[in-house]
């Protein structure tokens, strides 16, 4: 097995002068693992040496390092073979170069790997990682296998893991991944905000609104302002020796009501008061009609969330979470299994999960008995519409005098959103015709408009 460390070393010398700590952390780790590939090349020519010659590679002393690759390194005290699992996950991503030498080599059965459909690189999997680092010793392979359970900090922290190996195959056949997370940590400094994608069904929620636009009801404002106080003391409540380790991790709630009750704001406000992340997942990107694929998508999500502080807020949650049918065929049975799989995934997440529906009454009760919330949001009444009518005006093009603004909240029974529709048609119309005001007729052709999309008149 002749390594590529000569060309390595060249390109070493070919990067600029001007690293950060993060640049020369991560050249000191590539060099270390063309040693221990070098040395793994060693042993296999030379069955007189054993796996113990591996550990007298030079491993980078990272004790005056400070960047983001030796921080994480010190933050989970990892030890040579986690270590050089980083590393070697990451290599394909950094310096693919460095992994070619597995391509000349025969036969591959005996280090696994793979080639990518664009990737012209060789990419390793399970079985490369246990060859590099145990060869043919059985009694090393065993032990290296905990790399891969699911209670090993590179799953639980989703650093790394090995992808599900084809049907049939050997599990360790899987491709050894490093997350985006991890790539973006190790190449960028930092992790970026994940988009909308196949991998994470989900969107980031923002807004420009605060909690003094929101009007809701007493009782609703107080069972929202609990959510937030869970947000806020979960860390003291968790880490509390007597109530902590009988608590189930995270926080579920139900929000439920009409649409346009301020459902799917208040979610959005809860993180943006808390400091965190709101992703509304994308149901279209989550539900297929293949078998086993929801379960697939939902996972992608639930691993890249994990230990991330999100809130995950499943809006229209009845299409996920309905109620279990009585089995009458196939899909019936695979329907039901998709609802179980979603009652295991929710329950044992360890961030905040919103669901938000309009009926209440659409959500399977398995999920209901496990929520420590359940929120409703009703229809606004006069007094709050009148709120939300005086908040929602310009100060620059406000309504006129003589619009009566309490009558017709008493009058019209409507939503926020509604209401914020008719506001923004009715000052538009006012900018198109220079006016510096809202009439009433402006206003009352506005309502007009919109109750007539939900087939009410006036």
């Amino acid at each position: 097995m002749e390594t590529d460390k000569n060309n390595y070393s060249a390109y070493l010398e070919l990067i600029s002068d001007e690293e950060t700590d993060n640049t020369k952390m991560i050249k000191a780790e590539l060099d270390w693992l063309a040693q221990v590939l070098a040395a793994r090349s060693k042993m296999q020519a030379d069955d007189s040496m054993s796996w113990e010659d591996l550990s007298e590679t030079i491993l980078p002393d990272i004790s005056d390092m400070n960047s983001e690759y030796a921080a994480l390194i010190k933050k989970y005290a990892f030890d040579f073979n986690e270590r050089f699992t980083l590393i070697f996950a990451l290599a394909v991503h950094i310096h693919p170069v460095l992994l070619d030498v597995f391509k000349r080599e025969k036969p591959a059965s005996e280090f696994g790997g793979i080639s990518g459909k664009n990737h012209r690189g060789f990419i390793p999997t399970g079985e490369t990682l246990l060859f590099v680092l145990a060869g043919n010793d059985l009694h090393q392979r065993l032990k290296l296998l905990q790399l891969f359970d699911k209670d090993h900090v590179f799953y639980k922290d989703n650093l790394i893991h090995l992808e599900d190996a084809p049907a049939g195959e050997p599990e360790l056949s899987g491709v050894l991944t490093a997350s985006a997370d991890l790539i973006d940590l190790v190449l960028r400094g930092n992790v970026r905000k994940p988009d909308l994608s196949a991998d994470f069904p989900a969107k980031l929620l923002s807004s420009e609104m605060n909690w003094d636009d929101v009007v809701l009801s007493a009782i609703t404002q107080s069972q929202v302002n609990e959510i937030r106080q869970w947000i806020q003391h979960s860390p003291q409540l968790f880490s509390d020796p007597v109530i902590g380790k009988k608590l189930k991790p995270g926080f579920r709630a139900l929000f439920y009501g009409p649409p346009g009750t301020g459902k799917t704001l208040c979610a959005c406000l809860l993180g943006k008061v808390t400091g965190r992340d709101v992703y509304r997942i994308d149901l279209s990107a989550v539900v297929s009609k293949y078998i086993g694929e929801t379960e697939k998508n939902l996972a992608k999500l639930f691993d890249r969330a994990m230990r991330k502080n999100w809130i995950l807020f499943f809006d229209e949650a009845d299409a996920l979470f309905g109620k279990r049918t009585s089995v009458n065929n196939s899909n019936d049975k695979y329907a039901n299994q998709e609802v179980s799989y979603l009652l295991q995934r929710i329950e044992y997440h360890d961030g905040l999960v919103i669901l938000a529906t309009n009926l209440k009454s659409n959500i399977d009760n398995a999920f209901l008995r496990r929520f420590q919330s359940i929120v409703y949001f009703p229809s606004p009444k006069a007094e709050e519409r009148l709120l939300l009518w005086q908040q929602s005006f310009s100060k620059k093009i406000p309504a006129d005098q003589n619009v009566n603004l309490t009558e017709i909240a008493k009058k019209y029974e409507l939503s926020g959103s509604l209401i914020i529709n008719i506001v923004s048609y009715v000052t538009l119309r006012a900018l198109s015709e220079n006016s510096r005001v809202v009439t009433m007729e402006m206003l009352v052709d506005g309502i007009s408009r919109e109750l007539a999309k939900e087939g009410r008149t006036l």
